[in-house]
């Protein structure tokens, strides 16, 4: 198994105040930006008003742990600025007056338990906006089977672990991916995850088990899809302790 991720952060000063990546930091999806003294594959790129990081594939926890790490204390030295560990926030005016902060990205993704094309978020307020923290598995498998066992095993734990319940009137919906070159993008779980190690190892044993349950597909019960999908897109913590216990799932 190879993991890697393209997680975002909120940028802050010394006073807390929320600042907007544009014109900070240069990168963008299309051409990400080298972190200086880092090998290829780790990249900084304005998201938005968010920064966005993205990792070589780590094929162990070890060194998946270590790349997150690293990219994180590149990005800090490279804007000079702290990382808000919110998923979820409203940003002032002052930050949001370029057109840019107006921009979303432009590639569709997808729900894995429907098959059709989610449709693009509307904010309740105009400045709000989120943070993912996608992770990127390279496989063989079928991605519908490996998004729908990772939302077992990782996006239902997440509605105990990940506090930042706001992000799911954007995004976070169950099943949400996109389909890669190199197996899938895994898109439901926000950036709660990168900021701790022991949630790191965490998703990096969860993936691999989701990836194992994957693999001997299992036949799924209309009620356990539908379980797992309420959980997730309701943040329904009942549920999730329900299917945590029935399942013998990992939540720390």
């Amino acid at each position: 198994m190879r993991l890697g991720a393209d997680p975002e952060v909120f940028l802050q000063n010394e006073h807390g105040k929320f600042i907007s990546s544009i014109g900070l930091i240069g990168g963008s999806k299309h051409a990400p930006k080298q972190c200086f003294g880092l090998p290829n594959g780790f990249t900084l790129q304005e998201d938005n008003v968010a920064l966005e990081f993205g990792i070589p594939p780590a094929s162990t926890a070890n060194e998946f742990v270590s790349h997150i790490r690293a990219v994180l204390h590149n990005g800090k030295q490279t804007t000079g600025l702290s990382f808000s560990q919110l998923s979820c926030v409203i940003f002032p005016e002052d930050q949001m007056q370029d057109p840019s902060a107006f921009i979303f990205g432009c590639e569709p993704d997808f729900d894995a338990w429907t098959k059709s094309v989610n449709e693009k978020p509307e904010p309740p307020h105009p400045f709000m906006r989120s943070a993912g923290g996608h992770i990127h598995i390279e496989t063989h498998l079928d991605p519908v089977d490996v998004v729908r066992a990772c939302d077992l095993f990782l996006g239902v734990p997440s509605v105990l672990m990940d506090k930042g319940e706001d992000r799911r009137k954007l995004y976070g919906k169950a099943g949400a991916f996109r389909p890669k070159s190199y197996g899938v993008e895994y898109r439901t779980l926000s950036n709660f995850w990168i900021f701790d190690e022991a949630l790191i190892r965490w998703v990096w044993r969860n993936t691999k088990r989701a990836l194992k349950d994957a693999e001997e597909n299992l036949p799924m019960g209309r009620d356990y899809m539908e379980a797992v999908q309420n959980c997730i897109n309701n943040g329904d913590k009942k549920l999730a302790r329900k299917l945590i216990k029935g399942y013998n799932l990992e939540c720390l």
